[in-house]
């Protein structure tokens, strides 16, 4: 257990920053599962873009917000894209 008050506060505040990363990382984790779902059911060429361009847009915004490394956000778009290449031909 924290001492001063100021390890209280940065107690309190690790955690709620601990909440907030966790329901960011599991939101966008849903966005690319969604994606990888709807490439597995064989969608038309124009819902697979928009949906890919909204899922790379989420990738790009966590990585800007240190939310998932940017080597991790660029693997995942690579291999979305390749997975939408191959669904959709």
């Amino acid at each position: 257990m924290p001492n001063t008050s100021a390890a209280k506060k940065y107690l309190k505040q690790s955690s709620a920053r601990r909440l907030r990363n966790r329901s960011q990382r599991s939101a966008l984790r849903t966005r690319v599962k969604n994606f990888r779902d709807l490439m597995a059911s064989g969608p038309s060429r124009e819902e697979a873009d928009k949906q890919f361009a909204l899922v790379t847009k989420a990738l790009d915004q966590s990585a800007a917000k240190n939310l998932i490394h940017a080597n991790a956000a660029a693997r995942t778009k690579s291999r979305l894209a390749a997975l939408k290449k191959k669904s959709c031909s």
